[in-house]
């Protein structure tokens, strides 16, 4: 069990946060979901594995317009667009791509990896020219750490990417800057230390892999909703990405890898890997730094270090959160036959945003 928090302010004004690994989507869950992210944050980078990937700038541009169409007037939110990496990407596109403001980085799914990434990168050296070319124009890579290898037990797989993959990737390309996604491990937590340094190697840490290990999805009986992509670790695992996270040091940053899936296909034979977190982000993310005695932390890791490894200035203007509490939001209706349950759904949380 975590500590209860500690008595503390009872009100915390941080300039606006970024989420810098967002599922939103399209369709109607798309125009279900954007509203909660677009309420909390500035800027949010926003996954492409859809049905089918967003691969070309084109497809980029006509995503990002569906999302600006969807979003509630008056909203300052702003997408950033990625490219989902394939092992026929084409170099001149994603450069054209980031010189037109389209991409801000590129994402690589092992295939076979997590939702959505059969048409994920399958040898490394199908995508040395496309990395070569991220390399020297600045977009940076996104990478889903882990192995697909079905013979490496699943809990292990962000470990073994690390020992064998990421150092292949960052030897052959030095120059290239390097997002470790969604880390779960403290050996994720080692390397980014390793590297972080150096500018080459950032790492997000979502808020669900701070509030839950593995022992949670089976707590009296098996909870799909908490079952997500990289599974979460043992408790020691937990510990570590929660001392990184709070640490203030300015490679760990927010990324929800929030993501939504209709109940129906969560409650399933074969349910989806995800869990939505959009609804509350930034109260969950408080809860754990009040927790851990370090909300004069939280605004570094949620608005500040993000931006500062992207090469932008934090957003202009703040949010506040009060310690009024609030219970987290029910079944999010999606079109009136689909549903989301998000993360903690009627369970207290001891921070709201104003």
């Amino acid at each position: 069990m975590t500590a209860p928090a500690q008595p503390g302010p009872q009100r915390l004004t941080i300039h606006r946060p970024d989420d810098w690994h967002l599922h939103l989507r399209t369709g109607a869950m798309l125009r279900a979901v954007l509203p909660h992210s677009a309420a909390q944050l500035g800027r949010a980078i926003v996954m492409p594995n859809l049905v089918p990937p967003v691969v070309t700038a084109a497809q980029a541009d006509a995503y990002r317009a569906e999302i600006m169409d969807a979003l509630p007037a008056g909203s300052g939110f702003r997408p950033l667009m990625t490219a989902y990496l394939t092992d026929g990407t084409d170099p001149d596109d994603l450069e054209a791509g980031h010189k037109a403001g389209i991409f801000t980085a590129v994402k690589m799914y092992p295939a076979h990896a997590t939702t959505n990434s059969a048409h994920g990168v399958t040898d490394l050296d199908k995508v040395a020219p496309a990395l070569d070319r991220m390399a020297r124009v600045g977009l940076p890579l996104l990478v889903h750490g882990e192995v697909t290898d079905q013979k490496i037990d699943i809990f292990d797989r962000e470990a073994v990417f690390i020992d064998s993959v990421l150092p292949r990737i960052m030897d052959r390309h030095p120059d290239l800057k390097i997002v470790l996604e969604h880390i779960t491990t403290a050996e994720g937590v080692a390397v980014v230390r390793r590297h972080g340094p150096a500018g080459r190697l950032a790492a997000t840490i979502t808020a669900h892999h701070l509030m839950i290990n593995r022992s949670s999805i089976f707590a009296g009986g098996i909870r799909p909703h908490l079952y997500c992509l990289p599974i979460a670790k043992r408790e020691t695992h937990r510990l570590a990405l929660r001392e990184a996270a709070t640490s203030g040091e300015p490679w760990f940053f927010l990324g929800t890898d929030s993501a939504p899936h209709p109940v129906g296909a969560k409650e399933t034979a074969c349910g989806c890997a995800g869990i939505y977190t959009a609804a509350t982000a930034i109260e969950l993310y408080a809860q754990v730094f009040d927790e851990e005695g370090s909300l004069d932390r939280l605004e570094a890791f949620a608005s500040l270090n993000g931006p500062a490894f992207y090469g932008l200035a934090p957003n202009a203007d703040t949010i506040t959160l009060e310690r009024s509490g609030l219970t987290v939001p029910d079944i999010l209706d999606v079109d009136g036959r689909n549903a989301v349950l998000p993360f903690r759904s009627g369970e207290r949380l001891d921070w709201r945003l104003v």
